[in-house]
């Protein structure tokens, strides 16, 4: 007589830069990792007796769940001019700043602001031998939202124009500017009570695409069914979605009689840019999934909608529930 299998696993879920949207073969090695764990029980219904082949279940390797976090909203860095610099320099600096920014995933420019941008403001100012670099943080009206001082140079040293010493000021600053701008964000956020960080997100799932057999078909209706479970809300158009989510699967022959599977979920946000993507993947005896996958696409749901509920906390400014004790 058949009967009901609860099994469980912990998976480690690295949050990696906009890079980890590359291919397998392509995908850099990430500098910084920051891991959160996913622990999820999986249930499944046997449909016939003896040993159910549980691809997804053991240890997954070096192809396991990822999720790819995108960086904050773009950043306007105009080149000052009140920073005791020529505009030559200024720009130097100005162009310095945008580029730690961006190596610290924050996508800034160097370019007049349109409307709506969020801009950091550069500026120095003189104190006795040395001058203080200062970065100050400006919504779309103008109005200051906090600042960051860095190390004092010698006023020599910055009146030479050496990029060396941009360069510098710019990276000590950089990781400071990041954690005032995401501290800023949540702030609007939490104050705004139609804002996705005080409501649940609605999700138009566009389906799968790719997979042999019925997996485009499994895959998608198992998912439908475990997207309302993580809190979030599927709406049937893309006009009324916060986020749209699709999924595509590629199945790619190796060696060995086996099959490389890989599935993505990618959300998007209601422009089109990408908000995240929980990427599966998994070696599988050859023609594997050919027919019916079965529990199979129930596996891989449970496990990859938390991940898509994950991208929308992170891409919304939510605060996390804390651990159980």
């Amino acid at each position: 007589m058949c009967a009901r299998q609860a099994l469980g696993f912990r998976n480690r879920v690295p949050h990696l830069p906009p890079s980890a949207l590359a291919s397998p073969a392509t995908r850099p090695k990430p500098g910084r990792v920051k891991a959160n764990a996913l622990s999820l029980t999986l249930v499944l219904s046997l449909a016939a007796c003896g040993d159910l082949p549980q691809p997804f279940l053991d240890n997954p390797g070096a192809n396991a769940v990822r999720l790819s976090v995108p960086p904050p909203a773009r950043l306007v860095v105009a080149p000052p001019t009140a920073a005791l610099l020529d505009d030559r320099d200024a720009a130097a600096w100005a162009h310095a700043v945008a580029s730690a920014l961006v190596g610290e995933e924050l996508p800034a420019l160097v370019e007049p602001p349109r409307q709506g941008d969020w801009r950091l403001a550069l500026s120095a100012e003189m104190q006795g031998a040395t001058v203080t670099p200062r970065y100050t943080y400006l919504d779309p009206r103008g109005k200051p939202h906090g600042d960051v001082a860095t190390t004092p140079v010698p006023a020599s040293a910055w009146a030479s124009g050496d990029p060396a010493i941009f360069t510098r000021a710019a990276a000590e600053a950089a990781p400071q500017v990041l954690g005032l701008v995401r501290a800023v964000e949540a702030q609007v956020k939490q104050s705004d009570p139609n804002s996705l960080y005080n409501r649940p997100a609605r999700i138009f799932f566009s389906g799968v695409t790719g997979a042999p057999g019925d997996g485009n078909g499994s895959l998608a209706r198992d998912m439908r069914a475990r997207l309302p479970d993580t809190g979030d809300i599927l709406v049937n158009k893309p006009a009324a979605a916060d986020f749209l989510l699709a999924g595509t699967v590629a199945v790619t022959d190796v060696a060995g009689g086996q099959q490389q599977v890989e599935i993505h979920w990618v959300v998007r946000d209601p422009q089109g840019r990408i908000a995240g993507d929980v990427a599966q993947g998994k070696d599988l005896p050859r023609g594997m999934l050919d027919h019916l996958w079965g529990d199979i696409a129930a596996v891989i749901t449970d496990q990859a909608a938390g991940g898509v509920h994950d991208v929308i906390t992170n891409y919304s400014g939510r605060r996390r529930p804390a651990p159980a004790s």
